[in-house]
């Protein structure tokens, strides 16, 4: 009897494993999606925010969606940690139709329009079915149709298609780092999953956010590497963490000459991304050749 070959089916999207795929009928629609990264901890929920606000500013209608378990993207835009979309959704046993958006859309600061995805339970569900989820219900409530600006605040390390599931419904990615090893080691990996996702998907890299450093050397050694660049550079400046202790963006602190100075460098970010900039076509390093660039000198 011959030997029998059976084609492997083509995979389309990802490489050797199985990746969460988007729904063609959940695109967003005409607003401007960005999707901000980071290692855990960074300060992604304080960086989005502070955008958000500023987007604000500028006169746009913004729409906040925090996706991460914790729940507290959105945090010092409303001052409460808001019901999650998964938790709204079971309790009335996933029948979205029952839902009102007052139950899992939150009016925060300035106007910012607040969602917390949430996640499933630990261990047991992916990501990128909430981010799914999320979205469809959004579109279910006509929520995207007077949006101009979206924001997908995404949890830590990009780990597996769940995670990097809000690369498919963005425009441009940012990236949030510090200038230390770790956190330029996670930006490697979040460079590696947006070049993945370009490939059928629209999402290109917009560029660094340079967050919580006094200085910037580490991460300029690894952009000239890689092709990236700093979109905006904020210090690690106390009154920053004082706001998020204080349940509050950087907007509504008492002002000094550092407040004001970290306000407009968002409200410059907003208009940097709003007139829209070319995508940058960064290739990742290795990780060896990230230790041998920046590690243990």
């Amino acid at each position: 009897m011959g030997s029998m070959t059976t084609a492997l089916p083509k995979r389309a999207d990802g490489e050797g494993s199985v990746q969460v795929q988007m729904d063609p009928n959940l695109q967003i629609g005409k607003a401007k999606v960005f999707a901000v990264y980071g290692k855990g901890g960074i300060g992604k929920s304080t960086t989005s925010s502070n955008l958000s606000v500023a987007f604000s500013k500028l006169g746009k209608r913004v729409l906040q969606i925090g996706c991460d378990p914790k729940h507290d993207s959105t945090f010092t835009l409303t001052k409460q940690l808001m019901p999650t979309v998964i938790d709204v959704l079971e309790s009335v046993d996933f029948h979205s139709e029952e839902l009102r958006v007052e139950d899992f859309v939150y009016e925060g600061f300035n106007g910012v329009m607040c969602v917390e995805a949430g996640g499933p339970p630990a261990g047991t569900g992916c990501g990128g079915y909430v981010v799914g989820q999320t979205v469809k219900l959004l579109k279910e409530h006509h929520l995207l149709e007077d949006t101009d600006v979206v924001i997908f605040d995404v949890l830590g390390d990009v780990v597996c298609g769940g995670f990097a599931a809000p690369l498919q419904h963005a425009d441009r990615a940012l990236i949030v780092t510090a200038n230390d090893f770790n956190s330029i080691y996670a930006m490697n990996r979040i460079v590696a999953a947006i070049l993945a996702k370009s490939r059928n998907y629209d999402v290109r890299l917009g560029g660094v956010i340079a967050n919580r450093s006094a200085a910037t050397d580490q991460i300029d050694k690894f952009n000239a590497r890689v092709g990236l660049d700093v979109l905006a550079h904020l210090p690690d400046l106390d009154e920053i963490r004082r706001s998020r202790l204080s349940k509050c963006t950087l907007f509504e602190m008492e002002t000094t000459p550092a407040v004001e100075a970290v306000q407009d460098e968002y409200l410059r970010l907003a208009q940097i991304l709003w007139d829209g900039r070319d995508p940058l076509l960064a290739t990742p390093m290795k990780d060896r050749d990230i230790f041998d660039l920046l590690g243990f000198n």
